[in-house]
């Protein structure tokens, strides 16, 4: 299939290689050039602007962009730039974090120009995206199943699922990262008790043994014990940890509808605690997300 990619950030450009390596014909577009030229490089078409990129997929049935683009607002730009181009039964993915509040929105206004909107939430992380993403979409059912192959050749096995009605995708892609903020949290906790008390422990072996049979192991112990042999104490990077928004619209959602999630507040407020106060659980989620996301990091004074 051709698709088109608009954004090729960490995410947007392992997600256009993905394709590419399943057969996909990618045309590309990003603010970026150097971007571009990068992409073209590794087999995609690149272009330099979403006029040209609209011409290229004008050969398909239908065309399919698929946007990689942060959150809110730019999104919107992408969209109201794109549409007048866009024909009848087109087809755009947004597979960043949105807020399904928005995504509703842009549903119901593309629908009346005869465009069709999926949500994809897009988990994984750089890596994933490269090697094999977790993908949940929401849309019309006949849409997704008209996208489906890009899905299935993305993600990895089992690793994609159609959650239901617009909104859906971006809805769970977002309690999902309200899971991951406790998660993370918890093992922030964890680290800095050890960090604090009398024993001489080594942190990259711990991490190393729990993701071996223990009933924590997992990618972000994996990401864990890769972080403390880069740096023994995390002594590079101070814990201060932005918080990118989809924690705190899953705690507003959950006080929407009279659901407690102490965990996920706590973990939301210590991100806010973190740009007051460095702390070495605040080293630890800051090189977690580092880790799979490609956060940034803000270094230490030396």
């Amino acid at each position: 299939m051709k698709i088109g990619i608009i954004g090729l950030g960490k995410m947007g450009y392992n997600i256009a290689l993905n394709l590419i390596s399943h057969n996909h014909t990618v045309v590309a577009n990003d603010v970026n050039q150097e971007n571009v030229k990068s992409i073209i490089k590794d087999g995609a078409i690149g272009v330099d602007s979403k006029k040209k990129l609209i011409e290229e997929l004008s050969t398909n049935d239908r065309k399919v962009i698929w946007l990689m683009v942060p959150a809110g607002k730019p999104v919107d730009f992408v969209i109201y730039e794109i549409l007048p181009m866009l024909s009848e039964g087109d087809i755009i993915i947004d597979g960043g974090n949105s807020n399904y509040k928005a995504t509703l929105i842009r549903y119901e206004e593309l629908k009346k120009h005869g465009v069709h909107l999926l949500d994809c939430g897009t988990s994984g992380g750089i890596s994933g995206a490269l090697e094999g993403v977790c993908t949940m979409i929401g849309g019309d059912k006949e849409i997704f199943e008209y996208c489906e192959p890009i899905f299935r050749d993305i993600s990895v096995k089992d690793g994609y699922l159609y959650t239901g009605k617009t909104g859906s995708g971006h809805f769970v892609k977002m309690i999902h990262n309200g899971i991951e903020y406790g998660m993370m949290q918890a093992m922030a906790e964890g680290f800095e008790v050890l960090h604090k008390s009398n024993y001489d422990i080594d942190y990259g072996k711990v991490s190393k043994l729990w993701n071996n049979g223990s009933v924590i192991q997992g990618c972000l112990m994996e990401l864990m014990e890769q972080a403390f042999l880069k740096d023994k104490n995390l002594d590079e990077i101070k814990g201060i940890i932005n918080s990118s928004g989809e924690a705190k619209w899953t705690v507003e959602t959950a006080l929407d509808l009279e659901v407690p999630v102490p965990v996920i507040s706590m973990s939301l407020f210590m991100r806010y605690r973190s740009l007051e106060e460095d702390t070495f659980a605040g080293k630890v989620v800051s090189v977690l997300r580092n880790g799979f996301g490609g956060h940034d990091v803000i270094k230490a004074e030396k």
